[in-house]
């Protein structure tokens, strides 16, 4: 079997250096907020290019505490895409606030930021744009309108550490940004995590705050609170992974190189487009073709695995029934939902592996 993803060679490579890790963090005597954590949120910031990161439980609290963090709360509009992890969604809601979806570009997959505009209400007070897949949205263009109307910018890195927008790093672009440190991720732990990172000290009060029940120095909470840190054993993990980030972003760019010239000319299949304003890292290879669902039962059947992401847009989930939007609401995203397929991609991927991907496409479309 070809996994699409998997980390447990990586950990083979790596094992004594990550139990080196663990170890330390048990001998320590700090299991929570200590040196470790201080430590990779000052790193992590760093490499993003901004001044300050705070280390939560998860992606999802990263989302969630950065738009409480901006006053986010019940009766405002957060406009965001529906072709995105439900954590996205899920974190606008905890907050009391209603999602607003717009729809993406067909050759990115991402937002689509003519359609911003037409979304924005007198309620509307942050947009989320979602650096889908590895690469960055178009952020020039959406400042323009976030600045004119007064809204925040809180951009979505789940799946981004390590991708640039004109030279910059994804997260040093909004007014705060949420990371994911899931295991799936190029920068991934061995459980949940997140941070929020940040230019704003404020922000960066509140959000220390937050994710500690109110308090700030003393037991005793200076506003309503929320348990979410990110513990010394993660932030261990992530400090040691962290130093290999850019190594790790260059190996996945290279097999995509690969794979982009092994599909470039194969029958009904697109590849995945570059925008010329970005730097891809790709956290996924996505493709796109009409018999996608063949196509990955073919894979299947050759011992490939594939992965969907996502195979039903948000707008159009039962448990989101009460946003109101039906099936035509997104044609662009609604379109993609039923076309896209992520190639088996990690950083222990071998040449091999990839080559017999390739050549499990190319037998597919020949025998159409």
């Amino acid at each position: 079997m070809i996994r699409n993803w998997d980390y447990l060679r990586e950990y083979e490579q790596q094992r004594t250096a990550i139990l080196d890790c663990v170890n330390r963090v048990f001998s320590s005597g700090r299991l929570i907020l200590g040196r470790n954590v201080e430590e990779f949120e000052r790193n992590f910031s760093s490499y993003c290019g901004v001044a300050y990161g705070i280390g939560v439980n998860s992606g999802t609290d990263a989302l969630f505490l950065g738009l409480k963090a901006l006053g986010i709360g019940t009766g405002d509009e957060v406009i965001t895409v529906a072709n995105t992890a439900v954590p996205t969604i899920a974190a606008i809601r905890a907050t009391g606030a209603r999602p607003v979806f717009a729809d993406v570009k067909e050759d990115t997959f991402l937002m689509d930021i003519a359609c911003i505009k037409p979304a924005i209400s007198k309620r509307t007070r942050c947009i989320i744009p979602v650096h889908l897949f590895g690469q960055a949205v178009d952020m020039d263009p959406l400042h323009e309108i976030a600045d004119a109307g007064n809204i925040f910018i809180l951009e979505d890195c789940a799946q981004a550490a390590g991708a640039e927008y004109k030279g910059k790093k994804v997260g040093s672009l909004g007014n705060a940004a949420a990371f994911s440190f899931y295991p799936t991720k190029i920068l991934g732990g061995f459980g949940d995590a997140g941070m929020v990172v940040t230019d704003c000290p404020e922000l960066r009060d509140k959000l220390r705050r937050l994710r500690f029940y109110g308090m700030e120095g003393s037991y005793c909470a200076k506003e309503e609170g929320y348990n979410s840190r990110l513990d010394e054993v993660h932030a261990a993990l992530l400090n040691f992974k962290l130093i290999t980030l850019d190594e790790a972003v260059q190996k996945r760019r290279e097999i995509s190189v690969f794979y982009n010239k092994g599909l470039m000319s194969v029958g009904d299949i697109i590849v995945p487009a570059i925008s010329d304003s970005s730097t891809h890292q790709f956290y996924a290879y996505t493709v796109r073709t009409q018999y996608r669902d063949q196509l990955r039962e073919f894979l299947m059947s050759r011992g490939i695995e594939t992965r969907i992401n996502y195979p039903v847009p948000i707008h159009l989930m039962k448990g989101y029934d009460f946003l109101g939007y039906r099936l035509g609401a997104l044609p662009v995203t609604e379109r993609l939902a039923g076309e896209i397929l992520s190639l088996p991609l990690f950083t222990s991927l071998t040449d091999e592996e990839v080559n017999e991907v390739v050549r499990s496409i190319q037998k597919f479309f020949q025998d159409l």
